[in-house]
């Protein structure tokens, strides 16, 4: 195989706390797979924010910046293993969470080029190192309020007495050919959106779980992963059909000096479904139908960021139909709200993808205006 080799980079890097940023886009370059194997490698990187891609036999790279960059292409000092990526990601967002703030991580690319493996992980394997995002975060989760308990009744030999409590909750759905889906109760299909005066969009009738411990959010995970649309296309062997919203509610309660406080965050992890080319894919019927719809969803969702990135531009207000896409409206505080937010894009290093990892980068460079 060979790399592409890009001879300069136009772009300086200026330091910032991603703590104080809205809205992250971070890109994950996966390794080609067994198909791919002996394809040119398109893209190139020599920083972890900066990232070039370039068209077999052309020697002028396009040069993107993202807040991160992780190279999982092969092995090496440089490669970027499951456990970086949340270290990163998960552990940033969950900071949040834990100061009050709604919080959600959502994964973007297409068909094939490992955002389910991202976010989720390898279903097949038991090894905890090929863990993804979701698993990882909800175990931190737990541990961190365990920690948190500890902490807090050590100190209750003085005069000051403080306790913390925790509940936590789960749900997890699907929206498939635009129609919401209980995976938690698959029985529950075509649940309606709603509007609520103070917490926004929400899905009506949906599951809500309690958990108390990791094993049940395990449980919860299993059971939703299941009952998710898949299929089979050229591209992936479990094409995930459907965007599935796994969403995680912290509810804190701090007493102290006999005054109580409340605050409850939320946490999306969003695993999108790839958008794909019929031609490549190789989907009839059924499949060809779902990724009609699917590429429809994620169109209505760029121009969303579109909008979004334009009003920022632009330094005015601009009217944004969040009520286009049952996902567009679902993820308006995550996207227009307060929400501290991240993107993860995920490409193929191939030659054969090319146009669509090309696509994904300036999809995620888009998403990088808004601010």
């Amino acid at each position: 195989k060979a790399t592409v080799s890009v001879l300069y980079w136009y772009m300086t890097s200026t330091k910032k706390d991603d703590r104080d940023e809205r809205v992250l886009v971070h890109v994950r370059v996966r390794p080609l797979t067994i198909q791919e194997t002996g394809q040119s490698v398109i893209v190139s990187t020599n920083e972890k924010k900066k990232l070039a891609i370039c068209r077999e036999r052309q020697s002028m790279p396009r040069v993107f910046g993202f807040d991160r960059v992780y190279w999982s292409l092969d092995g090496g000092d440089e490669f970027d293993t499951q456990e970086d990526v949340y270290g990163d990601i998960g552990v940033l967002m969950l900071d949040h969470a834990f100061t009050g703030y709604n919080t959600c991580i959502f994964a973007y690319g297409q068909t094939g080029s490992g955002k389910t493996y991202t976010m989720m992980g390898d279903h097949k394997s038991i090894d905890e190192r090929t863990r993804g995002i979701i698993p990882r975060a909800c175990n931190e989760l737990f541990r961190k309020i365990e920690d948190g308990y500890t902490l807090v009744h050590s100190r209750s030999g003085g005069d000051e007495v403080s306790i913390n409590a925790y509940e936590v909750w789960c749900s997890y759905y699907e929206i498939y050919n635009e129609r919401v889906y209980d995976l938690l109760e698959p029985k529950k299909d075509d649940l309606r959106v709603r509007e609520h005066p103070t917490r926004g969009p929400y899905v009506e009738n949906l599951t809500l779980r309690q958990v108390s411990f990791y094993d049940d959010v395990e449980g919860l995970l299993m059971l939703g992963n299941k009952h998710r649309h898949t299929n089979a296309t050229k591209l992936n062997e479990r094409s995930s059909r459907s965007h599935a919203i796994f969403t995680v509610t912290l509810k804190q309660s701090h007493f102290s000096e006999g005054e109580l406080s409340e605050f409850i965050s939320k946490i999306n992890l969003v695993d999108l479904a790839g958008s794909e080319r019929t031609k490549n894919a190789g989907t009839t019927g059924e499949s060809f139908n779902e990724g009609i719809n699917i590429n429809k969803s994620l169109c209505t969702l760029g121009q969303v960021i579109h909008n979004l990135a334009e009003s920022h531009e632009k330094h005015r207000d601009t009217y944004i139909n969040f009520r286009d896409s049952n996902l567009t409206w679902l993820l308006r505080e995550n996207l227009g709200g307060n929400s501290k937010t991240i993107m993860v894009a995920t490409i193929s290093p191939a030659a054969s993808c090319f146009d669509e990892s090309m696509n994904t980068l300036r999809y995620a460079d888009r998403v990088k205006q808004i601010r």
